[in-house]
């Protein structure tokens, strides 16, 4: 039996523009009017109110939350891209708003479910299969997944779209930027529009399951002789823009193997490590969302089974040499040539102080020398995280300004920092300088 307690309940996906745009509508004016009688009570008690403090009350977090997680699509997406602890671009008080959207949406009601399927397979779809779940397994930004069985006993995973997805992006991103701004926590100065626009466009390939089915097959062909991980294959019959079908692989979430033993948590990061490298360095093409759902582990073969390829995209060969070089320089503790390869990459333009610059790569050095000088980074004890951190927050309390970054840029680092937390949250112990090794002697 399929074990549906994690997910959140069944509501109907606002599918029509123009509800969707309402509904953002009454979402801001109900927002603001709480922040105005909560600024008003803050007058009478003589105190002036902070605009950020009267935004980021637990009761708007929540409401805003919630109304994101009901029209899910973009404005879900985008909140997740907030939310997540990779490459974060926007200020944490900004992301604690956003955390409950890197759980499961509200899924759609079975009779909107049955309306999409009518649509993309016509009616009397369900004489195809032995057995289809209509309460999804999983729900997310973009669709929902079901469980299947055909007539032959094929298992499959059977990802329906939300209704009217597709067409809202443009206006739910444009809508979820002007909430954004409206929370006054941006930074002076920082320029959001370039990271709007590279969701929008972003989420339109996300919203094609046609595109995403080939990412499949060609990450499938890419691992078919890697024993460590599984992709599940496309069953193509039933496949459409809309609709993604798969085989279904029995697996439990990664983060079940916090509590595995040692060596298959070691084992279980270093694949997943080795993978990222193998993508930027010898694929030309990443899977840049490093959402730990859309990594699973099957106990009884021991190998991760990889999902979700929409947020697929191809590795510039400039930017995978750029992030040899800066590796190699970092490796070797050339403390100049960091900063040069820091400066090449636009990760430290010159339009920042040289303070802000030295500070930002004593962060990258840190990095360096943690993993250079041992054989194993022990994520059970490490406090790289932390300081980290502290260094980070510390940037934006003198004033730093995230400076625009190449996008291309921005998703690989996010997915690095990706798998550096999700091997920390298994508690790994990973042979950083071993691993890295072969693709800083390659050309």
């Amino acid at each position: 039996m399929t074990d549906h307690s994690h997910l959140s309940r069944p509501v109907a996906v606002p599918a029509r523009r123009v509800s969707r745009m309402g509904r953002m509508g009454v979402l801001a004016a109900g927002v603001a009017g709480r922040m105005a009688v909560d600024g008003v009570r803050q007058l009478g008690q003589g105190v002036r109110p902070v605009p950020r403090d009267l935004l980021l009350t637990p009761d708007n977090m929540r409401r805003i939350a919630d109304e994101l997680a009901r029209m899910r699509g973009a404005a879900m997406k985008v909140g997740q891209l907030v939310s997540m602890d990779t490459g974060d671009v926007l200020p944490p008080a900004l992301a604690d708003i956003m955390a409950r959207l890197r759980a499961d949406a509200d899924f759609m009601p079975p009779r909107q479910l049955r309306d999409v399927l009518d649509a993309a397979w016509g009616p009397g779809w369900r004489a195809r299969f032995d057995h289809f779940d209509v309460r999804p397994i999983a729900a997310a930004s973009i669709g929902q997944v079901h469980a299947a069985r055909l007539p032959d006993g094929t298992a499959l995973a059977i990802k329906v779209q939300y209704p009217g997805i597709a067409r809202s992006i443009d206006s739910d991103v444009a809508n979820i930027g002007r909430l954004i701004r409206l929370s006054g926590l941006m930074p002076a100065g920082f320029d959001l529009g370039p990271y709007l626009d590279e969701a929008r466009a972003q989420l339109h390939e996300e919203a094609d399951y046609v595109v995403e089915a080939r990412h499949l097959e060609h990450f499938a062909d890419l691992l078919r002789d890697d024993p460590r991980f599984v992709v599940p294959a496309l069953h193509a019959p039933l496949s459409t823009d809309k609709v993604l079908a798969m085989t279904f692989v029995p697996s439990d979430p990664i983060e079940t193997l916090t509590t595995a033993s040692q060596e298959s948590r070691d084992a279980a990061a270093h694949a997943l490590c080795t993978l990222v490298l193998r993508e930027l360095f010898e694929f030309g093409i990443m899977q840049t969302d490093p959402n730990f759902a859309n990594y699973r582990y099957d106990a009884d073969t021991g190998r991760i089974v990889l999902l979700d390829f929409g947020a697929t995209r191809a590795v510039p060969p400039g930017l995978a040499q750029d992030f040899r070089a800066l590796m190699r320089a970092g490796m070797s503790g050339t403390r100049a040539d960091v900063d040069l390869r820091l400066a090449a990459m636009g990760l430290v333009p010159e339009t920042l102080s040289a303070a802000f610059r030295s500070r930002i790569a004593d962060m990258t050095m840190m990095v360096f020398d943690t993993v250079r000088h041992a054989p194993f980074l022990d994520l059970r004890t490490s406090d790289l995280s932390r300081r980290l951190q502290h260094a980070g927050e510390a940037l934006a309390r003198d004033g730093f300004v995230p400076p625009p970054v190449p996008m291309d840029l921005l998703f690989v680092q996010r997915k690095l920092a990706g798998m550096f937390l999700l091997a920390t949250r298994l508690g790994a112990r990973v042979p950083v300088a071993d691993v890295l090794a072969p693709y800083l002697e390659a050309e």
